[in-house]
């Protein structure tokens, strides 16, 4: 017994000692390139050329180390601190506004003001072309540049000048900046059946104060059921996170444990109030832009059995960050653990150890694991929230794509601007439509402008042409792609025809939120919404709600088979 004794504490001494000979090395070699680093500077500044600029060297530096790393730890020096905190709160100063550069006129313009802020109250449109804020030009500046100068403390005041296209008159409007906190929910409402909806941009702070008012509006209203809408919302807060899951939960049901390198900082979230509802019907809606908080919140409502998740497959993001005070005003946004979510499961989709220059090396489902709702029924982590229900959502066909979104085309916009300035008003957001008229008058604008576009079906077959004669086959098959090359020829003409209804509801869309802004615009593009359409089919249909969320039924058992042997 004593040589056994003996033993097992010369194997304890010895991983003690081998543990502490690991920690000696890894500290050395800390210090050993924070001393290089420390010379290397030392000897640019003394004898570079050129005369250095520290913040900008070395904070290159710093940001290339932390690349090396993970895509979300980052350095905010002091003049980058109220980025920081818009990420965090959704507050910022300045007008209320978002702005776009007018790649025609080599100008910014405003793009959509907000509503109730100052850039509404004052009186800024669509289109309107921004000259200078205060004595500055801003002529063939940059949007991130007018940005900066539109933005600024609160309480202060400037001119700005801008050029109305309407009229072609100049304005001038004295502008006081007052903190603007971008709405979390930027519409919600009753549809159809007892059907709630609400849409959840993000988690800011206060965000789950406003979704419980929302909610209970909607009760009120005589909600049965409800959408939860977080497409395209990128997270932010879990706090606020846990307590919009609470509002249909229990409470002290555990939602979230964050384990990390410190286990003294890991931490487990649990439900800590009474809830509103906890039997009203719920999808949420989610896509590949749905991540962090908000795939806490479809993951939690999944795992519990307490909503269906419809859509297409989340982001994956299941690392936890927190801001850390650096000297100097300076702070890291740091990754310090990843979250779990109450399955057991984390979600992280994406290898996020920095890879040939990014971060794109997907987790493959094979090497995902199972885990088990709380009734049973089977989920997998590694790779996002995968929905209950898979709905892809129509896609833009490429035309579309150019009108709306390059900037080289702003042919789209400039025709909406001169209709806002035609009508002063318009039908309610739920109800408004342009005429087939209005649709031939901006035809005969686009083609009249000389628009084209890059067809890529015409692309593809260059490319086929190619590799055929590359590997031969050209010759034989020159007739079918001659015949091919005629049928997929550019006609804008007929290519604006074609895709009419897609590009009549995109502008629409714009034209409504011109009048009545953020609100508007998501309710009128609900009415052509593929998913939401499918979230209200399975609300309606209370049968096939329940079999989604029902147990997971055991396999059968296999009949035995009773086997005989001849004497």
């Amino acid at each position: 017994m004593r040589n056994r004794l003996f033993v097992l504490l010369l194997s304890c001494l010895s991983v003690l000692a081998a543990q502490a000979q690991k920690s000696r090395d890894h500290n050395f070699e800390v210090a050993k390139n924070l001393d290089i680093f420390n010379n290397i500077y030392r000897n640019l500044d003394l004898m570079y050329v050129d005369t250095l600029n520290p913040s900008e060297v070395i904070g290159n530096g710093i940001n290339a180390m932390l690349r090396s790393l993970d895509p979300y730890t980052e350095y905010y020096p002091e003049d980058k601190e109220k980025e920081l905190k818009m990420m965090l709160t959704g507050k910022y100063a300045g007008i209320g506004a978002v702005v776009r550069y007018h790649q025609r006129l080599k100008m910014v313009v405003i793009d959509e003001p907000y509503e109730g802020m100052p850039s509404a109250e004052v009186g800024l449109k669509r289109g309107d072309i921004i000259l200078s804020i205060d004595d500055s030009t801003m002529t063939g500046k940059t949007v991130s540049y007018v940005s900066d100068r539109l933005r600024g403390e609160p309480g202060t005041s400037f001119v700005l000048k801008v050029r109305r296209p309407s009229t072609g008159k100049e304005m001038s409007f004295k502008i006081t900046r007052r903190n603007i906190k971008l709405p979390a929910i930027p519409y919600y409402g009753m549809r159809h059946d007892g059907i709630g909806y609400i849409n959840l941009s993000s988690f800011t702070e206060g965000c789950a104060k406003e979704m419980r008012r929302a909610f209970v509006d909607l009760k009120g209203r005589g909600a049965t059921s409800l959408v939860l809408d977080l497409r395209a919302n990128g997270g932010g807060s879990l706090s606020e996170a846990i307590d919009i899951i609470n509002m249909w939960v229990p409470k002290g049901v555990k939602l979230v444990e964050t384990r990390g390198k410190l286990r003294a900082a890991n931490r487990e979230y649990k439900t800590r109030l009474e809830p509103v509802d906890t039997l009203m019907p719920i999808v949420v809606l989610v896509n590949g832009e749905t991540a962090s908080a908000s795939e806490i919140t479809a993951g939690s409502l999944q795992d519990l059995d307490r909503g269906v998740v419809l859509g297409t497959r989340t982001y994956g993001k299941g690392l936890v960050q927190v801001p850390l005070d650096l000297p100097y005003n300076s702070t890291m946004k740091l990754t310090t653990s990843k979250y779990y979510i109450p399955s057991g499961r984390c979600i992280q989709a994406i290898n996020y150890k920095h890879s040939r220059g990014g971060y794109t090396e997907h987790i493959a489902d094979s090497l995902t694991h199972v885990f088990r709702t709380r009734s049973g029924r089977e989920v997998r982590d590694g790779g996002g929230i995968k929905p209950d229900i898979e709905v892809r959502p129509d896609t833009l066909p490429n035309i579309v794509f150019y009108l709306d979104r390059v900037d080289s085309a702003e042919v789209m916009l400039d025709y909406e601007v001169d209709y806002i300035a035609r009508h002063a008003s318009i039908a309610p957001a739920g109800e408004f439509a342009l005429t087939d008229a209005d649709f031939e008058d901006f035809k005969r604008r686009v083609i009249k402008s000389g628009f084209t576009y890059d067809p890529m079906s015409g692309k593809k077959l260059d490319e086929l042409v190619k590799l055929a004669k590359m590997e031969g086959y050209y010759d034989d098959a020159k007739a079918e792609f001659d015949s091919l090359k005629a049928k997929l020829r550019h006609d804008v003409a007929r290519d604006l025809e074609r895709n009419k209804d897609e590009i009549k509801r995109i502008m629409e869309q714009d034209i409504i939120a011109a009048y009545y802004y953020q609100a508007g615009a998501v309710e009128a593009a609900l009415n052509h919404d593929k998913q939401l359409h499918e979230a209200e089919r399975l609300l309606l249909d209370a049968e096939a709600y329940r079999r989604l969320l029902a147990p997971a039924l055991p396999a059968p058992a296999r009949p035995l088979r009773l086997v005989t042997t001849k004497p």
